[in-house]
């Protein structure tokens, strides 16, 4: 493949920041909204609310929660995404109650929201969980929630998005232990920095943030999708080629990055890019997901895909979700030589994989049979390419850009 790519915003930082606009009775402008599945039903839920929204003709999407009246995700709504919990803490943090479902979103394992929950509670909300909902209010007749020290069990990126968004607007000082360091926190962090929050530390294990009584509207551009970004730079390593990723982070792929060079992958930070560069059979690479800043469980299967190919055997372990080798099966059905023992799946490359009809089981999962077909020999169809679309924009009109035969079929 060669060419130019343009990487869209993230994902994971454009849903939070959706719900950061509840936070403000003022007008928000993001720029970069990514136009996925995922966006579109949290836009959806937030006009459910009373929220108005409204796609600008330089692609911005201004948010006004001015006259939001219902305070109120519904399982209807939500059941797809997981990210619906994100409602929770800002309309808690501007109207003192909340009724928000219980998340959905891919198979790939549980995703407790017990510390969403715990780490709440200690700001002073009272929450209930019934009837798969969760009905949240102020404690003992506040009026606001209070700052607190909160230390999570495990590092979570949804939980302390939460938190973060809902000490804006607490009394006092909070303290958050453990934070998620990923880099669609700091962006988070920096949007509501604009709309007048006081936060310090965003980007490492402890924030401190300082509530004030009111934000007001801002602008803001999302960051650029540091999965699609890296989900491209393994397609471009397996196919060959050389293509440059307009708006793509390196320095949010570090990890990523140094693995694609170990085997054998030139790749370059540029002036607002990255530029990729792969030719010939790769070595294969092992690693081990984990936190930000190591391996992210987000580029597991796409990064497996590569390995499917490349010389060597490579051991690839899963630590953070439990049931995320689904697409393996599918890849195995492409020819691919994988065997997986609990958490641990190990690869042999093979010379060649050959194209056969395959189903995609999750976001990720899909993106990694697509590169596979890309080099697959023969055709290959990916079905149920809903999960893709809930986290890629336009991923087979960027791809028939750089030069891929594919196409979506009806």
């Amino acid at each position: 493949m060669h060419g130019e790519v343009p990487i869209s915003g993230a994902k994971n930082a454009a849903l939070p920041e959706l719900c950061a606009c509840l936070l403000t009775s003022q007008p928000v402008t993001l720029r970069n909204v990514p136009r996925l599945q995922d966006v579109a039903t949290m836009i959806k839920l937030v006009r459910n609310m009373g929220v108005t929204t409204e796609r600008n003709e330089d692609g911005s999407l201004a948010v006004d929660a001015g006259d939001l009246h219902l305070p109120e995700a519904p399982y209807e709504l939500v059941k797809t995404m997981r990210a619906s919990v994100l409602a929770l803490g800002p309309l808690l943090a501007r109207f003192g109650k909340a009724r928000v479902s219980l998340p959905g979103g891919c198979a790939i394992g549980s995703r407790p929201v017990d510390q969403h929950i715990r780490g709440l509670t200690a700001m002073g909300a009272d929450i209930v969980v019934e009837h798969g909902y969760m009905n949240a209010k102020l404690a003992g007749g506040r009026t606001r929630l209070h700052g607190t020290r909160i230390t999570t069990d495990m590092v979570t990126v949804t939980g302390t998005e939460n938190f973060l968004m809902a000490a804006c607007l607490a009394e006092g000082e909070t303290i958050l232990e453990n934070a998620a360091q990923e880099p669609e926190i700091p962006d988070l962090a920096e949007m509501l920095i604009s709309m007048g929050a006081k936060i310090e530390g965003h980007g490492s294990s402890r924030i401190r943030i300082q509530g004030v009584e009111a934000l007001h509207g801002c602008q803001h551009q999302v960051v650029a999708d540091r999965i699609e970004t890296g989900t491209f730079l393994c397609a471009v390593a397996a196919t060959g080629g050389d293509v440059l990723l307009r708006h793509g982070r390196a320095d949010h792929l570090e990890v990523v990055i140094e693995k694609l060079r170990e085997a054998g992958v030139t790749v370059l930070a540029v002036p607002d890019g990255i530029r990729v560069r792969a030719a010939g059979r790769l070595k294969a690479q092992s690693f081990r997901t984990t936190e930000y800043p190591g391996f992210p469980t987000d580029m597991q299967a796409q990064f497996m895909a590569l390995n499917c190919i490349s010389n060597g055997t490579s051991k690839m372990t899963e630590t953070i979700f439990e049931n995320r080798f689904m697409h393996v099966n599918e890849l195995v059905r492409l020819g691919a030589n994988i065997q997986i023992d609990g958490n641990v799946a190990l690869a042999v490359g093979v010379p060649k994989l050959s194209g056969a009809t395959v189903m995609a089981t999750d976001l990720r999962a899909s993106a990694s049979l697509v590169i596979a077909g890309l080099v697959a020999e023969g055709e290959t169809v990916v079905d149920r390419i809903y999960h893709l679309d809930r986290g890629y924009d336009q991923m087979e009109t960027k791809l028939r850009g750089l030069g891929a035969d594919i196409e979506r079929v009806k």
